[in-house]
């Protein structure tokens, strides 16, 4: 199916915003990448694609910047984000984000009642190509008990004592390690506090920590609510990281300084390439009058011109507007990431591309088709 020619406009030059437009780019559309710091834009020179100066937060501006523009991607911190659909929504501009924030997506689905335009939120990693695997888990049941979804994006070389690298935004870590977090518990949606229900997580011989964060399933509570006994969503650390995380937040109170928090680990944790991202996908259920369980195992290695994250994370996104320029989602309103069939995810150019760069894999997990790795 040949795909018509896009005018797309990426906000945010950031270590996502500038790969998502190069992707898009790739696939012959017209894009301008938008930030407000001209010095940030001169990182990007020299894409395929255009540069512009442009305030998301002057919604004047943006406006003006949108009105000719088919679909927009904000790449932007999450606070953001809310006046950018406003302005995607008023000037019937195709929106996507890569949210986290429980709120904003609940303030995009109320404008997504009116909208013309279609409003994508929370794409991406998780929320994002997550929420479409434990979709698709459930799926695969009669009857569903439990759903266990958890994502690590990590140094590959962990040295500090957080073991942590910043892989993506500041202001959107800070953010899913002070909020509440969504499960399904007992068949009902129910909030938990972050950073705690920590377990132990072994894969492929690594050790791991797992613990709540806010955010990562998206609209799933919503969507499986009365279909699934529990389900959750954790986040994977190495082990002591959370404890750490705790004291500067909790006992430190700096959960109520984020710019402090924000320079902490500015200084202590800054950004690399070299990173591990890893999906685990665990469902329980019965199929055939048996009780059966299955899991999904994906990671990914960055290397010195792509890391893990902004490969997972960009191609997550573009996978999804390539999915509505081919129809395959909602023309308008508020579009939820599991309105994506995961077979119909994985055969776009984006998603082929994470089948082809996950490590480790053979052919019986996601798909029939697709050659990602099941173990039970």
């Amino acid at each position: 199916m040949t795909i018509q020619k896009q005018r797309i406009a990426v906000l945010g030059a950031g270590q996502i915003g500038v790969i998502i437009a190069g992707m898009l780019a790739e696939q012959g559309h017209e894009v301008t990448l938008a930030d407000a710091s001209t010095a940030q834009l001169k990182h990007a020179a020299g894409g395929r694609f255009a540069t512009a100066t442009v305030d998301a937060s002057d919604l004047n501006a943006l406006s003006a910047f949108l009105k000719d523009r088919d679909i927009v991607v904000s790449a932007c911190p999450y606070f953001l984000n809310k006046g950018i659909a406003k302005v995607a929504a008023e000037t019937k501009t195709h929106y996507f984000d890569l949210t986290e924030d429980v709120a904003t997506t609940s303030y995009i689905k109320e404008l997504g009642k009116t909208s013309e335009a279609a409003l994508v939120p929370q794409c991406g990693l998780a929320p994002g190509f997550i929420c479409i695997l434990g979709a698709d888990m459930a799926a695969r049941f009669e009857n569903v008990r439990t759903i266990k979804m958890r994502v690590g994006a990590l140094p590959l070389y962990p040295t500090n004592a957080l073991r942590y690298n910043v892989t993506w935004s500041v202001d959107g870590l800070i953010n899913e390690y002070c909020n509440p977090c969504e499960i399904v518990f007992d068949g009902q949606p129910t909030l938990v506090p972050a950073l705690e229900g920590i377990e132990s997580v072994m894969i492929d011989g690594v050790a791991y920590e797992a613990f709540n964060t806010s955010g990562g399933l998206g609209t799933l509570t919503e969507t499986l609510a009365g279909k699934v006994r529990n389900m959750s969503y954790k986040t994977l650390r190495y082990p002591g990281h959370a404890e750490i995380m705790k004291l500067l937040l909790r006992d430190l109170e700096l959960a109520d300084d984020r710019e402090t928090m924000r320079r902490i680990l500015g200084h202590s944790a800054p950004f690399t390439r070299k990173d591990v991202v890893v999906i685990f996908v665990t469902g329980v259920g019965e199929r055939n009058g048996r009780l059966e369980e299955e899991s999904v195992v994906l990671r990914y290695d960055g290397n010195d011109e792509l890391g893990a994250i902004q490969l997972t994370t960009a191609a997550g996104c573009v996978a999804m507007i390539e999915l509505f320029l081919a129809g395959k989602l909602p023309a308008k309103g508020f579009v939820r990431q599991e309105d994506a069939a995961l077979a119909d995810f994985l055969a776009t150019k984006a998603g082929t591309r994470l089948v082809r760069e996950a490590r480790g894999v053979d052919a019986a997990g996601l798909a029939p088709t697709v050659a990602i790795k099941s173990a039970a």
